[in-house]
């Protein structure tokens, strides 16, 4: 039932100078991740592809330096600055990765990859035309808030009070997803919680709160930190009989009841795409920010039903997906 997702690439190039050279004379990208290798296997892998989608491939025609901040985000400003010292030809980085690229260098081009609107964070002039040295890929996830509510309503209409897990180390997204939250929840007349977690101890302690308080439903916040403790997250969720309703599909892929927002896979391989384009001469400041025009429903039925949640033929018949 999955209807694929594809996001459309404008154009426009111009002339950047390359830098770094690995020691085989080959071009060489920096890919700051604030996460760890091990929770994006398939999105690296995607992101290769989009490399080779654009004439690149990793050992062969380009090195690729990887520095991941294992989900500690005071980290990225020092792996960013070990890039820039190294004078590497482009950035690849998401989340908060792009913030402390952006702070490390004005010279060197970044593609990232955000959720949030990168104007309205002041990272670049416009979407149509960036005008610096960064553009990339904005999927999405953050504004979808009140939608993701809306469908958790639909397939939990009992509920009443839905607790919200937000990282409050990544502070811009924690307050713009609790204040879209309460707004939305406000207007169906849900009791909103809100609960941080930053660390794998502190998402035990939320669910343990979540069962103590009687909560009904369980809103997992778009971040890089619960992605890479999306196992952690999911099975806490079905351990303690919870709803929860997640940002990507890699969630209900292993058991999490529902998820909506972008393709966040193909997401990563449009970074790797953009990448080529720049190591091929093209300029950021004139390489549009790429934006996702469409979104993904998937919901895993058989958790549905472990769970006693019976899902509704109005959100079946508008699925992209239905895990059996």
């Amino acid at each position: 039932m999955r209807r694929r997702v594809f996001i459309s690439l404008l154009g426009g190039a111009a002339a950047w100078p390359l830098a770094a050279r690995g020691q085989q004379g080959l071009p060489v990208i920096g890919f700051l991740d604030p996460t760890s290798p091990d929770a994006e296997v398939e999105r690296l892998r995607a992101f290769r592809q989009g490399l080779k989608d654009a004439g690149f491939v990793e050992g062969e025609n380009v090195e690729v330096v990887y520095r991941f901040a294992e989900n500690q985000s005071d980290r990225l400003p020092a792996l960013a600055a070990e890039l820039v010292r190294r004078r590497v030809a482009v950035i690849a980085t998401r989340s908060m990765g792009a913030y402390a690229a952006k702070a490390a260098t004005s010279k060197i081009p970044i593609v990232f990859m955000l959720s949030e609107d990168p104007v309205r964070l002041g990272l670049v002039a416009s979407l149509a035309r960036p005008g610096g040295n960064l553009t990339g890929v904005n999927f999405l996830s953050t504004e979808l808030t009140a939608k993701r509510l809306e469908l958790l309503r639909e397939l939990v209409p009992g509920a009443a009070r839905v607790a919200v897990l937000v990282n409050p180390a990544n502070a811009m997204r924690a307050a713009v997803t609790v204040r879209d939250l309460q707004t939305a929840g406000g207007a169906m007349g849900l009791q909103i919680q809100v609960l941080n977690a930053s660390s794998s101890q502190e998402i035990n302690a939320a669910f343990a709160t979540f069962v103590r308080e009687l909560t009904d439903a369980v809103f997992v916040g778009t971040d890089a930190f619960f992605t890479s403790r999306r196992v952690q997250l999911v099975n806490l969720a079905s351990r303690h009989a919870v709803p929860a309703t997640y940002a990507g599909r890699q969630y209900p892929e292993i058991g999490g009841l529902m998820s909506y927002g972008s393709d966040t896979t193909e997401a990563f391989r449009q970074v790797g795409v953009y990448v080529g384009r720049v190591l091929k001469g093209a300029k950021p400041a004139d390489l549009p920010v790429v934006q996702a025009s469409k979104f993904e429903l998937v919901i895993n039925a058989e958790t549905a039903r472990m769970l006693g949640v019976t899902v509704p033929p109005s959100l079946l018949s508008i699925a992209d997906e239905v895990i059996e």
